[in-house]
């Protein structure tokens, strides 16, 4: 009788996963990040330039270059080597 309850349970605790596993709710795939979602300083002719003394946050500096901010598709398949 406790081998037959065993297996019962055994059972009853697989279905209860697979049942779970199918009603979870799916998460949104995130999109991926283009290069209008950064907020990068921009130079522009004519800006005044800000005299700074010590550590100050400056709302809109005039920078000449920020980083190679490019995308590239990833063209290379996963998984097997």
């Amino acid at each position: 009788m406790a081998v037959f309850n065993f297996w019962v349970q055994l059972a009853v605790m697989i279905v209860s996963a697979i049942i779970s596993y199918a009603l979870a709710p799916k998460p949104p795939s995130p999109k991926p990040a283009a290069l209008a979602d950064f907020d990068a300083p921009t130079a522009e002719e004519g800006r005044p330039i800000p005299v700074v003394f010590g550590t100050v946050w400056i709302k809109g500096p005039n920078v000449l270059w920020y980083g190679d901010l490019r995308s590239v598709p990833i063209k290379k398949k996963g998984g097997k080597k």
